[in-house]
């Protein structure tokens, strides 16, 4: 229980890391070369590529520290698996949000960030952090099948 509870606390670091490049990047994005007036949709743009950095960022956070004993061959094989994780977390905030805004009719700027930053993200680190271990960087799914306990 120890082992799991300190790689817990380093994947909690690594996506903490994630968040503050995420923000900051769009952000930075958001005020420069992709501000609305610069770019009709330029949030939108800004938000993809800061997000796509965060995820990029987290995978080799996680790979390299929080799941070293664990990572698998190929490495492209893994990135793409953590790809679709982080994805599906992603997907689990804007479904929180989507709730609270369409079928609760909560609307309100608090209300957005409790529903997407706070639910939305804890139930997709959640989910992301079950994926990651047990499939995305799980060792045992490299062994030759002979080798595999059921």
């Amino acid at each position: 229980m120890p082992h799991l509870l300190a790689q817990f606390a380093r994947f909690g670091a690594v996506g903490l890391v994630g968040l503050v490049v995420d923000i900051a990047l769009f952000n930075l994005l958001r005020v420069t070369v992709l501000s609305p007036e610069a770019v009709e949709s330029g949030p939108i743009i800004a938000k993809i590529i800061s997000t796509s950095v965060a995820i990029a960022v987290n995978w080799v956070g996680s790979r390299y520290w929080s799941f070293r004993l664990r990572r698998r061959r190929p490495p492209t094989r893994e990135a793409i698996e953590f790809a679709v994780v982080s994805l599906g977390g992603m997907a689990i905030a804007v479904g929180c949000l989507v709730i609270s805004r369409e079928v609760l009719g909560f609307t309100s700027l608090l209300a957005d960030n409790i529903a997407s930053n706070v639910v939305g993200l804890g139930l997709g680190s959640l989910f992301r952090f079950a994926l990651y271990r047990w499939w995305v960087f799980h060792p045992r799914r490299d062994a030759p099948a002979e080798s595999r306990v059921s």
